[in-house]
């Protein structure tokens, strides 16, 4: 008799029976086969491993002395070909090839041959072979398919499957069974004979098909039960060397678990079939054959039949898409209807209007909208008290997604307190902090389930306890519940995500002036930091190279140099600092240098010419350079005694480049040095090498003249130009090596040009080719010869992207180097180079440059 129960979906209790162990039970691996096919398994080297106990009934040896035997001893040699060939187009873990109506000796007779792959062995399944005739099979499938074309439900799809699958098999009932969300799963369709009771549209609980059973179903999808009351046959031996039991998940013969043996018979089952229905990879139902008593579905049989399953699932999930397409249409059409709505006016004024359009493609019994601390509601739903209680849960969701559920009282407790008037719940966030929302609401609908047996007791205890038995009642079990709307359906849930993106899209593009000039200063200021932080990288690089450049003679005075180095540098950043990191003066620059050497004696030095402005690029490298000028002065030249004087003249020539002019006078006599310091290597070549400008240095007797010259590019008269955006890269892992190639070195700063290109040399580099453009550097590379290279990013108002790409074609292998906190070019090409972050250390570099060698 049919019972009832009242339920609200509160989780179930299984009292003191421990359902998980049927979860863990290893259905797998039962070392045992069905009697109508027998087993053997094979090494990769064709001996044999294991055999069923029957193996004498199709061999006429025993299993245990087929044991170690080659397959060419055991079977016919055509045979073995055969199989061998078969193993060879095993493409994946999961396929199963087949051989029909083959002796497995000469004159023997015939067999159907299942092949696949378990571990490291080779499982052979034997079964008779039938002796209907072979077009008979695909002409079944070709004309039961043709029948379930033109159904556009999937129920009529399933009814009319499950009639075509009964006619083939001749099983005494035939059902589609669909999995729910919670692993239960409804019969939709059925086609049995009328002395059976109907299974039609009950739901048979989770604990029916455990997780371990619906995984085998996805890799194996047909599974035939020939004989409820099947002894079966032992595999021996049951253990490999290993201790490890046979694998048999695609085995067409597998033993069954002895609790699903038992459910079967408490059914009234004799034999039973199940074929898998999959979409999208994932295990959609289940076609499920029962027959009272038992039967063989000959192996060509169930092949075909596996054939016309699949078929009907791709029908199934056409007929699911096409839904589904047409869902996503109404979807785009709603996101261009709110669009032109909702953009009149704040949410709350425009809430009718957007509830009715809402109402186009998604049912509901209220809506609700939460903006700005404003509660508008209309139809049912909370009051403005209720639904901020409900925030609570709401704000604990993901705020890129709809928060969905049509339980809303099993989740929120609190709930119950309004939970008569809804129950189902979309809520769609459209802001991120503090969280805005439109809400959808269900009221709530009581509804009968009809389950198949009493779903709070899938299984008792049997044998005193010692073991689980399945239930033995199929009857109709009604459960009454309450607490839950009607379900929200994946075409609803698609067209709320569709409402959300819009009204996001929405939100943003209506933001008040002052959130996108709050934007605007916020991204300022981080273009300002990342600029900040790239040139603070540099400048610890070129400090680093002043370090090791100032090493020669005694310790203190190669620390003064070092110390009056630094101090020129940071004087000169300072000044770019009060300039607001534009272009900054030349003359300020000059007279900052004088008042660091002669304090109130600045009187001696005088500057003619046109006041202009050094970009930042350029201002660095002019302070360095003006502070070795003035160095050699006040140490050797006119103004280290008090009769000198200094002039500088500045003028624009007729190429608009800018000419500086220094000449000392009125000092002591001078003399060419007869080596060159690192500060006079400064002098000459910074400016040439960094800014493509020129530089000439002349020891006159009367006093020491130098004139320079700037292209245009690097000065300028009018406001600050704008910076480039920085971009970052990782650091390199550090090394300590030997090198031996010839390198590539692109740097746009002369020092740590000079300084890597020495540190390299120093370790073992044959030649080091060093270039501070891109044309340069390609001119080099057209010279052939380079092993690897080392490419700075930003070269100025240029970049290294065409060596790279150069290096790239070449196939010579090259590494960044950049002080920005970025990946240093978009694009696949680029993916992998190697980068290093500036400052770089020494072992950084040389792991580096050493990889890029060793790569070759």
């Amino acid at each position: 008799m049919p019972s009832n129960t009242d339920r609200s979906p509160a989780p179930r209790e299984a009292g003191a029976l421990d359902l998980s162990s049927c979860d863990r039970e290893p259905i797998h691996r039962p070392d045992r086969i069905q009697s109508f096919a027998c087993l053997l398994a094979f090494s990769t080297d064709w001996l044999v491993t294991r055999a069923s106990a029957n193996v004498a009934e199709v061999l006429r040896r025993e299993s245990k002395d087929v044991i170690g035997m080659r397959a060419v001893d055991l079977l016919d040699e055509d045979m073995v070909h055969e199989i061998r060939g078969q193993a060879q187009l095993l493409s994946t873990p999961d396929t199963v090839n087949r051989i029909f109506g083959q002796p497995l000796k000469p004159d023997d007779a015939l067999f159907d041959i299942s092949l696949h792959l378990s571990g490291e062995e080779f499982v052979v399944e034997f079964e008779p072979a039938s002796d209907r005739p072979r077009s008979n099979d695909i002409n079944l499938v070709q004309s039961m398919t043709a029948r379930l074309r033109g159904r556009d439900t999937v129920e009529a799809l399933a009814t009319e499957a499950a009639l075509c699958l009964r006619a083939m098999t001749r099983f005494d009932r035939v059902m589609v069974y669909r999995f729910n969300e919670d692993g239960s799963g409804n019969v939709i369709a059925e086609s049995r004979k009328p002395s059976l009771e109907s299974y039609q549209g009950l739901r048979f609980p989770a604990t029916d098909i455990p997780k371990q059973a619906r995984a085998l179903y996805l890799r194996s999808p047909l599974r035939l039960i020939s004989d409820a009351g099947d002894p079966t046959v032992p595999i021996e031996p049951s253990r490999d060397g290993h201790g490890g039991a046979l694998d048999l998940s695609l085995s067409v013969s597998r033993a069954v678990s002895p609790i699903h043996i038992e459910y079967l018979k408490n059914m009234g089952v004799g034999a039973s079939m199940s074929a898998s229905i999959i979409r999208d990879g994932k295990l959609w139902g289940l076609f499920a054959c029962h027959s009272v008593e038992p039967r063989h579905v000959d192996f060509r049989l169930r092949t075909a039949i596996e054939l016309f399953v699949q078929l009907a699932s791709y029908e199934l999930a056409q007929i699911e898409s096409i839904a589904e397409r047409d869902q996503r249409a109404a979807a785009e059409d709603l996101h261009k209807r709110l669009t032109s709505i909702a953009a009149g006016g704040p949410l709350v004024d425009r809430l009718d209007e957007i509830s009715e359009e809402i109402a186009r493609a998604v049912a509901f019994d209220g809506i609700a909208v939460w903006s700005d601390g404003h509660y508008l509601a209309r139809g049912a739903a909370p009051d403005a008290e209720e639904f901020q209680r409900l925030t609570r849960l709401l704000n604990t969701a993901d705020a890129g997604h709809a928060y969905v559920t049509n339980s809303l009282v099993s989740v929120f407790p609190e709930a119950a307190d309004f939970g008569e008037r809804i129950a189902g719940v979309i809520a769609l966030p459209i802001t991120r902090s503090p969280r805005d929302y439109l809400v959808l609401f269900r009221r709530e609908i009581v509804k009968t389930v009809q389950w198949a047996g009493d779903p709070t007791k899938p299984a008792t205890k049997a044998d005193g306890g010692s073991r689980l038995s399945p239930r033995r009642s199929f009857a109709i079990w009604k459960e009454i519940v309450k607490g839950t709307s009607v379900p929200w359906t994946k075409g609803e849930i698609q067209a709320a995500e569709t409402v959300r993106i819009t009204l996001l899209e929405i939100i943003l593009k209506i933001s008040d002036a002052a959130n996108v000039e709050r934007k605007r200063l916020t991204e300022r200021q981080e273009i300002l930091i990342a600029e900040l932080n790239h040139r603070v990288r540099n400048i610890l690089g070129l400090i680093r190279s002043l370090l090791h450049q100032s090493q020669s003679g005694d310790e203190a005075d190669a620390f003064k140099r070092l110390s009056a180095r630094i101090t020129a540098v940071a004087r000169a950043h300072d000044q770019l600092t009060a300039d607001a990191g534009g272009p900054a003066s030349l003359s300020d620059l000059i007279f900052v240098e004088v008042a660091a050497f002669l304090g109130d004696q600045g009187d001696r030095v005088t500057i003619e010419g046109p006041n202009v402005a050094l970009t930042p690029e350029a201002f660095s490298t002019v302070a360095l350079v003006m502070h070795e000028l003035m160095t050699n002065a006040a140490k050797y030249g006119a103004m280290s005694d008090s009769s000198g004087r200094l002039s500088i003249a500045l003028d624009i020539d007729d190429s608009g480049a800018l000419r500086v002019v220094w000449r000392e006078g009125g000092g002591p006599p001078v003399k060419e040095p007869t080596r060159k310091g690192f500060g006079t290597t400064i002098i000459e070549r910074t400016i040439p090498y960094e800014l493509g400008g020129s530089a000439e240095v002349r020891f006159a007797p009367s006093g020491v003249e130098a004139e320079f010259t700037l292209p245009p590019a690097h000065f300028d008269v009018i406001e600050a130009r704008q910076r480039p955006t920085p971009r970052a890269v990782a650091e390199p892992e550090s090394g300590d090596v030997r090198l031996s190639g010839n390198i590539l070195l692109v740097e746009d700063n002369a020092i740590i040009a000079m300084d890597t290109a020495d540190t390299l040399l120093d370790v073992g580099a044959y030649r080091v080719e060093t270039a501070a453009t891109v044309r340069a550097a390609l001119d080099t590379l057209e010279a052939d010869g380079i092993d690897a290279a080392l490419l700075d990013v930003n070269l100025g108002r240029e970049t290294s992207r065409a060596i790279a790409e150069t290096l790239l074609a070449n196939g010579i292998p090259f590494a960044f180097a950049t002080g920005y906190a970025e990946e240093p070019f978009s694009g696949e090409s680029f993916k992998g180079v190697p980068v290093l972050r500036k400052p770089y250390t020494l072992p950084a570099l040389l792991s580096t440059i050493d990889a890029l060698l060793k790569s070759r």
